[in-house]
């Protein structure tokens, strides 16, 4: 099979365009179909808005997942489908809804438990049912990805689960269903998208086509993304916000993340800290220590964005951008660090992160084990807490307590989820 990675994914763009959906799902040939999305859009009536409209195509709801979806939920959804005789599956939501989907899509049609492939790397059964996505964060850019992460909460472990079949058929891009986001949840995807572009740029496997994707991505975030915080309703932010999120991905499905990701998922499996939050922090921290070795490349984006002049060397480019980072987390209420992480998972977490992302992500400047143990504490702000006095750790649907400023709360995390 080619893949486009131009435009992988048959897109529908533009307000309004959620009502396409039965025609889209008709369009696969699907004529009993499976609405995966959050308790948030049960309870306020739009599921059942989007099953009204289908004319009978959609037919089930599956909604019981937590915002870092885990083995289990994804084998319960699975189980839904095999016992309904699901052949076409619609996922609306954030990250969370479409990794779910996505997974489940995947081994719905041939059986078995997602365990089989999850942190495996055994390839998805190439039997699969048609999925759409619909986002409703700007963030992960999950619709047109290859990835589905999810969460074993017997290890605590986050793995992404890579597979060209895991990419939908179609995305929706309807700008209306972002709109009214909580600021935190606005905040949090946004910085998760720019992490994503960013990674895949200054990452040692990039093209022309994901370099040019990746410095798009960052320029519409940087144009746009503090205007889609301070205003919910604004047509134009909340529409560039999906174009980024949406090019960005398809940059690193080709050209990878680097360690913001893999620490990130190493402190969601272990704290149930959000994805998008764990991302926005660490991404400064991570792009400092660097250093020369991702400087002319994080200039590139810096100058791209009309962050730093023309003629500033390469190092004060590169640093003017991690200060616009940095900046734009303090003016959207995300901390500079994460409370509650504790001494004695750190080196577990390390462990996690190493596996993942070495030799597997082409990062700028490889480290070890102890380097990364090192971030950790960067990222703890130069302390970690007291365990008796730290959050509840070996949850994944757990709240870390996290620094002043940070609004998740629980209906923002199902809005996100």
């Amino acid at each position: 099979m080619i893949w486009d990675y131009d435009e992988p994914v048959a897109i529908r763009f533009g307000a309004g365009r959620i009502a396409e959906l039965a025609e889209a799902i008709c369009s696969l040939g699907g004529t009993n179909c499976l609405l995966v999305t959050s308790r948030h859009f049960v309870n306020d009536g739009t599921a059942q808005r989007l099953i009204d409209q289908s004319g009978g195509v959609i037919t089930e709801v599956f909604s019981d997942f937590s915002p870092n979806p885990d083995v289990t939920q994804v084998d319960a959804c699975a189980r839904l489908i095999q016992a309904k005789g699901i052949d076409s599956v619609v996922a609306m939501g954030g990250g969370s809804a479409m990794d779910l989907a996505k997974a489940a899509a995947a081994i719905g049609a041939s059986g078995g438990t997602i365990t089989a492939y999850h942190g495996t790397g055994v390839p998805v059964p190439p039997k699969h049912l048609p999925l759409i996505a619909a986002p409703t964060t700007a963030g992960t850019g999950s619709e047109v990805t290859l990835a589905a992460v999810i969460t074993d909460e017997r290890t605590h472990h986050k793995y992404p689960i890579n597979d060209f079949f895991l990419i939908p058929a179609y995305a929706v891009h309807d700008w209306r269903l972002t709109e009214g986001l909580p600021a935190s949840v606005t905040a949090q995807t946004g910085m998760d998208a720019l992490t994503h572009a960013i990674e895949a740029y200054v990452g040692r496997s990039t093209t022309r086509l994901t370099r040019e994707k990746a410095l798009s991505a960052c320029r519409l975030i940087h144009d746009n993304l503090a205007d889609a915080y301070d205003d919910p309703h604004n047509a134009r932010a909340r529409r560039n916000m999906l174009r980024a999120a949406y090019d960005a991905g398809i940059a690193f499905t080709q050209s990878y993340v680097g360690y913001v990701h893999a620490i990130a998922h190493s402190l969601g499996g272990l704290y149930g800290i959000p994805h998008g939050l764990a991302n926005a922090v660490i991404l400064p921290h991570v792009l400092r220590a660097y250093g020369e070795a991702a400087e002319s490349k994080l200039a590139d984006v810096a100058r791209a964005c009309g962050i730093s002049p023309e003629g500033a060397s390469d190092h004060d480019a590169a640093h003017a951008l991690i200060g616009w980072i940095d900046a734009a987390n303090a003016r959207m209420g995300i901390p500079d660090h994460l409370d509650g992480i504790r001494a004695s998972d750190v080196a577990a977490m390390a462990a996690h992160a190493d596996a993942e992302a070495n030799p597997l992500y082409p990062v700028p400047v490889e480290w070890d084990r102890a380097q990364l143990e090192a971030m950790y504490h960067v990222v703890a702000g130069g302390a970690f807490a007291d365990e008796a006095d730290a959050a509840p750790a070996h949850n994944a649907n757990n709240q870390t307590h996290f620094s002043a400023g940070n609004a998740t709360a629980e209906k923002n995390q199902e809005v996100a989820a």
